[in-house]
């Protein structure tokens, strides 16, 4: 049965031609458009870990849920000892301490409220390989008292690199305190909202700004993001719980998931047209196919065979059609997805970021694995009723059609 079927696939080339142009095209679409899908999900998700928030942050008890109120009531006093003991933790790349505050910024003429960051600058350097600096230069351990500045807050205050800065913080007794610092650059992170409010200096000049030697967070970067809900749950089984809460990038970052859930919805309409296309394309060659070959069927029953043994006949070709269609799919959407990342997608800025990207095709097996199945079956069941009403045909009618 399996060899008739195949030998009848060559016997109409023309036919078989069409229906595997409708079943290729949309594997490799469905192909195409889950790797351009998958890009967006990991860019955005790598930009959110490597721009500010690190893959994991540990905090003290009560301050992801207070610490607003009150920040410097949350303090990890003593951060180096506990810092080392992270980072002798297998996946972990580095471990890096930031003190936040919150003030004013002055240029002497006019003054801006921030929230700043104390931030050690080689680590920081190392996390955020997604902060594009577009002025001056990173901050460095021999900048002792410089600054860096968000785009938004260097441009409300016309600040560039080389000038001189103000900033005014509360201690935590209360107390007012201030400190000059040299701007030495201006970065853009994805987000303008963060841009428009943040600034960091080195951490020991945070710690003098605010007259205390603790930190508020340690963020840790690993080597591999999948490793991110693994490593969590160590820490939170390691660290005492009454003392410590660890809360992963996801969490930090509520934007991501929902951002995640539209896109997951818009391009899942538009897989389900390339399907329902699929379907038409392929039901409408089946169609035809089975409906010029009629005469043919109704010779091979005039000779003894059964309407079950025609049905089967026809739901094997349409089979291997499905298999051959899916793997040359298969194929061919690979091939375009190389040479489509080689060349790449120039993108637009997405919402709320000012800078545009180059997208790429990613090669997802799930993707592929479902874009070959859809393809096969659409082509089987595609197939089902045409067969059935030609089996199902008396034998004369189907003789009429010689």
């Amino acid at each position: 049965m399996l060899k008739l079927a195949f030998r009848n696939l060559f016997r109409h080339r023309g036919r078989t031609a069409l229906t595997l142009a409708a079943i290729v095209l949309g594997v490799a679409g469905l192909i195409l458009s889950g790797g351009f899908v998958q890009d967006v999900f990991v860019r955005l998700r790598e930009a959110t870990i490597h721009s500010h928030l690190g893959h994991l942050q540990v905090y003290r008890r009560g301050y992801f849920e207070h610490g607003r109120r009150n920040p410097y009531n949350y303090l990890i006093r003593e951060p180096g000892p506990l810092a080392k003991r992270l980072q002798g933790l297998e996946h972990v790349k580095l471990v890096t301490e930031r003190l936040k505050f919150s003030g004013l910024l002055s240029n002497g003429h006019a003054n801006l409220p921030i929230e700043g960051e104390g931030v050690e600058p080689a680590k920081e350097a190392r996390l955020g390989s997604f902060i594009t600096i577009t002025e001056g230069h990173q901050l460095e351990a021999s900048d002792k008292y410089g600054i860096l500045l968000g785009q938004g807050v260097a441009d409300a205050l016309h600040l560039h690199p080389g000038e001189y800065a103000t900033v005014l913080s509360n201690t935590p007794a209360g107390a007012l305190n201030s400190l000059d610092f040299k701007v030495v650059g201006v970065f853009r992170s994805i987000s303008r909202d963060f841009d428009n409010h943040a600034v960091r200096i080195p951490l020991a000049a945070a710690q003098e700004l605010l007259n205390t030697n603790g930190v508020h967070s340690l963020v840790v970067l690993l080597s591999a993001t999948r490793y991110t809900d693994s490593v969590a749950s160590h820490l939170r089984r390691l660290l005492p719980p009454k003392d410590y809460e660890v809360k992963t990038w996801r969490q930090l970052a509520g934007f991501y998931d929902k951002t995640v859930s539209l896109y997951r919805r818009q391009f899942m309409v538009l897989q389900l047209i390339i399907l329902v296309l699929v379907l038409l394309g392929v039901a409408n060659s089946v169609t035809i196919t089975v409906y010029d070959r009629v005469g043919e069927f109704g010779t091979l029953m005039a000779l003894g065979d059964r309407g079950s043994t025609v049905f089967r006949l026809l739901m094997s070709e349409f089979i291997l059609l499905g298999v051959i269609g899916g793997a040359l799919g298969v194929a061919i959407g690979i091939g375009l997805a190389a040479l489509i990342s080689a060349i790449g997608i120039p993108m637009p800025p997405p919402p709320n970021m000012d800078v545009g990207y180059v997208a790429q095709i990613r090669i997802v097996p799930q993707v592929v694995a479902l874009a070959f199945g859809v393809g096969a079956v659409a082509t089987a069941l595609a197939a089902v009723l045409p067969a059935r009403r030609v089996a199902h045909m008396p034998v004369v009618d189907a003789l009429r059609q010689n």
